[in-house]
């Protein structure tokens, strides 16, 4: 039985399996990494198969190449061309020998020796003219050579000038090129679990390409989701994070994004983007922290510390163009967990708005019973509020009744809190209340059927067009 094959039984059974494979490409190096996974998609057993480098890519793109070509030639005042390990030449400050093959370089790669060839010793060679050609190296293995036409005795004291800077330019490409790659896996991976489908993915794999990037997804965390919207542009993204508009401009999402790292510091914190607008924060949290709930010190409380924290970067984000709202969702220490949290983090951004309540940082807690109710049908909700509510919500003054039920309910069915909350006087709530027992028929100050018309009132205010 082949290797492979071995693999593959092995994920069957439910394994997922690491192998290491030596292979090489024209520039790259390293140790590749083959992981198989299996997943049960509709009674079909599907096979995703993950290749990694275990160490730096060193690639010499034809785009870095020519950049770097195209510069130094014009610092220098000699034409300079770089090639592959394969000779063929993809960056020149002579943009007619791009694309052509240039033996000198094939001994140089070979031998890792810089070379010199006057008109004599050129001729002799394909595509080479009168210069210098010297090795590029990255992590001890040639990536390429960089070549200086000229006569050798006035151009090979550049040599080795323009290989430390070519090497250097090419490191520097390298490194934002692997950070750019990193952003987009944190991001991938912060996708997969805000759509986390158990019927689709195994969880375990999801954990797996998180332990890749050196995130531990056992770890307590909440999520932080943060909604931008830019004056003149707004961004409404739905509590699915679907987006139809354009991203915001780069420069922006960049400073958003340094702030929101800034805030949240954490190495095991994963920050990035899920659409325009929207910004996503899986905030570790200490494995003991307490309830949300009850009386405690805010900075031994990580919970209420998280909300100090989002109450301060939804400050920092506003401005005079730009304004924000901060949900954050519950505990999670599992795959499925942090799909919750993503979940009841977009679900608060969502009634809050529905509710019309303009707290710039709420947790799903605020939210619970309306996140509840809009699980419920909306013919099955309409009914509800038809049957409880009876003729009030055709009343002209229904929004002022409504508020009323409300903050009567919210204020634990109490005349003083209520009449604050309503900014009105105790006896005009007092008034409301008998007004609104009459149209009804039913006595309001019972908290049972106060309650039930609190509910009506919360379903009508979701359903309500705005």
């Amino acid at each position: 039985m082949t290797n492979d094959a071995q693999e593959d039984t092995d994920g069957i059974n439910g394994t997922c399996v690491r192998g290491t494979l030596e292979g090489r490409r024209p520039g790259v190096t390293g140790r590749t990494q083959r992981t198989t996974a299996f997943h049960q998609v509709g009674g079909c057993m599907v096979r995703t198969v993950v290749m990694r480098l275990s160490t730096e890519v060193t690639m010499l793109t034809p785009s870095v190449a020519q950049e770097i070509a195209r510069e130094t030639s014009a610092v220098i005042g000699f034409n300079v061309l770089i090639t592959d390990n394969d000779g063929i030449v993809i960056g020149s400050g002579d943009v007619d020998r791009i694309g052509s093959f240039h033996e000198a370089s094939l001994e140089v790669v070979r031998t890792l020796r810089p070379t010199s060839h006057g008109p004599d010793a050129a001729v002799q060679l394909v595509g080479v003219q009168p210069g210098v050609t010297l090795p590029i190296m990255l992590n001890r293995e040639p990536v390429g050579t960089v070549g200086i036409t000229g006569e050798p005795d006035q151009v090979e004291r550049f040599g080795r000038l323009v290989r430390h800077q070519t090497e250097i330019l090419l490191r520097e490409s390298l490194l934002l090129r692997s950070r750019l790659l990193r952003k987009s896996a944190i991001e991938d991976l912060i996708r997969d679990l805000a759509h986390y489908d158990p019927q689709v993915t195994e969880p375990d794999f999801i954990a797996f390409k998180a332990s890749e990037l050196g995130y531990d997804l056992r770890l307590t965390r909440a999520v932080v989701v943060i909604d931008v919207d830019v004056a003149g542009n707004p961004s409404h993204v739905d509590a699915h994070g679907d987006d139809p508009l354009a991203p915001e401009p780069t420069t922006l999402q960049a400073a958003i994004l340094r702030t929101a790292h800034r805030a949240f510091p954490d190495a095991q914190d994963l920050i990035g983007t899920t659409a325009s607008g929207r910004f996503v924060v899986l905030h570790r949290l200490p494995a003991t922290a307490p309830a949300w709930d009850g009386p405690c010190n805010v900075a031994e409380d990580p919970p209420r510390r998280l909300l100090v924290t989002c109450r301060a970067l939804a400050s920092d984000l506003t401005s005079s163009s730009v304004t924000c709202r901060i949900g954050v969702g519950g505990y999670a220490t599992s795959v499925s967990g942090l799909h919750d949290s993503y979940r009841d983090a977009t679900n608060t951004l969502y009634l809050m708005r529905r509710l019309g309540r303009h707290d710039r940082v709420a947790h799903i807690d605020d939210v619970r019973v309306p996140d509840l109710l809009a699980t419920v049908p909306p013919a099955a909700r309409n009914r509800y509020v038809r049957a409880v509510a009876g003729p009030l919500p055709d009343h002209a003054e229904w929004r002022t009744i409504r508020n009323t039920i409300a903050a009567w309910c919210e204020s634990g069915f109490n005349l003083v809190r209520a009449a604050a909350a309503l900014h009105v006087h105790r006896n005009t709530l007092v008034y409301r209340l008998d007004k609104i027992e009459k149209q009804l028929g039913v006595a309001i100050r019972d908290p049972r059927a106060g309650i039930r018309l609190y509910l009506a009132c919360l379903v009508d205010e979701i359903d309500e067009d705005r």
